[in-house]
């Protein structure tokens, strides 16, 4: 009897604990959004830098080499590429209108039309052209095509000679959006743009996204209407021409924020690095003293939802699933595609960013909606690095019609946000507020190659209300902070079929303006976290805590297994690998460099490019890392030697 009874519970236990195993399986990205090759010549390198799909369903590419493709067949298993034009310079965007292809150059916006039939370009017509000074980032970006047919592009800044971290605008509309006609007439749009490697019409309104760097804390998506400045002071050197229609200089930043032209006792310029406990300004502060500053529609903070932002585009209405008019944005250096939700509240744009898909064999650059519903990826590697294992590459995203159990949006409520969900939550883990952490952070704004997160701050949650039909819930916190950015954490939620957590558990909603309306009342909301709904993440957690602290103190160093958790938290295997030379240098190397622990994890805090000066792409401060935490990968990086 005794045998029989332990028999009978211990199978019951190894059912349970299968069956909860099996509950708990996580999807991953690759279970909805597969992404596919699509076969391209053998001997040519295929660096796309631009994407158009034709009407016929034909697909357009743009290369840095300068090269125009026409693909007939693109989804198919076997595509034709035919060269339509050659001869061009670096062509970073691709457009059709009207019969014909319009690329942005190097120097100038081009008109390339096939008059004759015979597949080939035999018309290459200047629209418009812009000067050039020769240095190697002056890249340009576009066509967008504007609902009255009118094009726009954005130009690149180049970099200073001895200052060669800051961005300088050598010749008229660097830094600069430019809107020209289809007859050649060009009017300057808007400036501060540093890299805007991504211009977007959504709703016949211009966005654009910006990477990280000098002025720029992180990478965003602005709304650019005419006259803004976005941040970048370079091209407000042009701002006092007859045409210019903003109505700023330098001058007037440069009295609220420091440049730091700062030189050392040889009188050579330093330069500028982020200082712990300095007095600093936002962006959002200096708008009442400079009106024409416009801060960012979203942040996409930078090592989280990518490093090097580049494409947006609009998901039709319709178009996969819950997800149909919301926006994907391209990242070239993580090789990935986040998504992003606006709204307008009080006559501006805000809104929220999620992860979305990963893995890409190269830098994400371009994005077009294939006929049959999936996505075409253009990526590129060279000169900016990217992960993945590839220099180039032609690639479609598929979604098997399947979705996702994900936050949809997140709206901003008088006292909270409310989330919808793509399905139902289990109420259990969504009434419970320790399954959620909400926290606040801004950038400084200030001439330091990107900004760590600063003034950083957890919300208390005060009350949970999940709807009845399990679709949305709303929080209410008690530290709404307007003008920054709120971070969502929802690792307790799980669905109410399947018991699954959610595919990415964290969004990042930018609060530029807190809405009026009705504030939900005391009798509305949960108030009282359940104790026991967590009980299993709690204890699971404590043992994890407790075998990363015996693999260290077995081994003297964490193990692989300990520190991965970390690297995939913090995106550090966006850019390095154990051995791979990636964005940034392999682990290993940085093994072989003798810093200490303690000095590792300062140089995590405050990158310096210049210890390692033949990688192109400058660290962000990995500031979101604790310190306990960096310590132990800093230490099991040092134990590859």
């Amino acid at each position: 009897m005794y045998c029989l009874r332990h028999f009978l519970s211990a199978l019951i236990i190894l059912l349970f604990i299968s069956g909860s195993a099996q509950a708990q399986e996580t999807p991953s990205e690759e279970d909805y959004f597969k992404i596919v090759d699509v076969t391209s010549p053998e001997e040519y390198l295929l660096e796309v830098g631009g994407l158009t799909v034709l009407p016929n369903g034909n697909l357009g590419i743009a290369t840095r080499r300068g090269d125009i493709f026409i693909v007939e067949n693109p989804t198919s298993d076997q595509p034709y590429f035919r060269k339509f034009a050659t001869g061009l310079h670096e062509v970073l965007g691709l457009a059709y209108k009207d019969g014909a292809l319009y690329c942005a150059q190097r120097g100038e916006l081009t008109k390339l039309e096939d008059t004759n039939m015979d597949g080939k370009a035999d018309v290459i017509e200047t629209i418009y052209s812009w000067p050039l000074s020769g240095h190697y980032h002056e890249y340009s970006y576009g066509p967008i095509i504007a609902p009255d047919g009118s094009f726009f592009v954005s130009a690149n800044v180049a970099f200073g000679d001895q200052q060669w971290w800051r961005g300088e605008s050598r010749v008229p509309w660097r830094g600069w959006t430019m809107h020209i006609t289809e007859d050649g007439e060009m009017e300057p749009w808007a400036t501060g743009m540093r890299s805007p490697a991504g211009l977007g019409m959504i709703d016949g309104e211009l966005f654009y996204a910006e990477n990280q760097g000098d002025w720029i804390g992180s990478g965003g998506i602005w709304h650019v209407e005419k006259g803004d400045f976005t941040g970048h002071p370079a091209g407000l050197r042009w701002s006092d021409q007859p045409n210019s229609p903003v109505d700023m200089t330098t001058e007037e930043l440069y009295k609220y924020v420091d440049p730091e032209y700062n030189k050392d006792e040889n009188g050579n310029y330093i330069k500028p690095e982020n200082k712990k406990g300095e007095e600093y300004r936002t962006m959002f502060e200096l708008q009442d003293e400079l009106p024409a500053l416009k801060t960012p529609a979203v942040w996409l903070p930078h090592g989280i939802l990518g490093i090097s932002n580049s494409d947006i585009l609009a998901i039709p209405e319709g178009h996969w699933g819950p997800f149909g008019g919301q926006l994907f944005v391209g990242d070239q250096g993580q090789s990935k595609i986040m998504r992003v939700d606006l709204e307008k509240v009080n006559g501006t744009y805000q809104g929220v960013a999620f992860d979305f898909r990963s893995d890409f064999q190269s830098g994400v650059l371009r994005m077009a909606w294939a006929k049959d519903g999936s996505l075409f990826i253009g990526e590129t590697n060279r000169g900016w690095g990217s992960a993945g294992d590839a220099d180039e590459g032609l690639q479609r995203l598929v979604w098997n019609s399947q979705v996702p159990f994900e936050m949809e949006t997140v709206r901003a409520k008088p006292d909270g946000f409310e989330i919808t969900f793509t399905e139902p939550v289990d109420p259990e883990t969504a009434n419970n507020l320790g399954s959620y952490e909400i926290s606040s952070f801004i950038y400084k704004y200030f001439p330091v190659y990107g900004s760590p997160m600063v003034d950083r701050t957890s919300a208390n949650i005060k009350g949970v209300k999940v709807s009845e039909d399990g679709m949305k819930v709303r929080l209410v916190i008690d530290n709404m902070r307007q003008n920054y950015v709120h971070q969502l954490a929802l690792f307790g939620i799980r669905s109410a079929e399947g018991d699954h957590p959610l595919l990415h558990r964290s969004a990042y909603y930018t609060l530029k303006r807190i809405p009026e309306g009705e504030k939900l009342s005391m009798d509305e909301f949960t108030a009282t976290p359940d104790p026991e709904a967590n009980a299993e993440e709690e204890v699971a957690a404590e043992e994890e805590q407790q075998e990363k602290a015996e693999s260290v103190e077995e081994g003297g160093a964490p193990s692989y297994e300990t520190i991965k958790p970390f690297l995939a938290q913090y995106t550090c295997t966006a850019c390095h690998a154990r051995n791979e030379r990636k964005v940034g240098p392999p682990f290993a190397e940085i093994a072989k460099r003798g810093y200490s622990e303690e000095e590792m994890v300062e140089l995590m805090y405050n990158p310096d490019l210049s210890n390692w000066p033949d990688y192109a792409t400058a660290m962000p401060p990995m500031t979101i890392v604790p310190e306990d935490e960096a310590l132990q990968i800093a230490e099991w990086i040092n134990s590859l030697k």
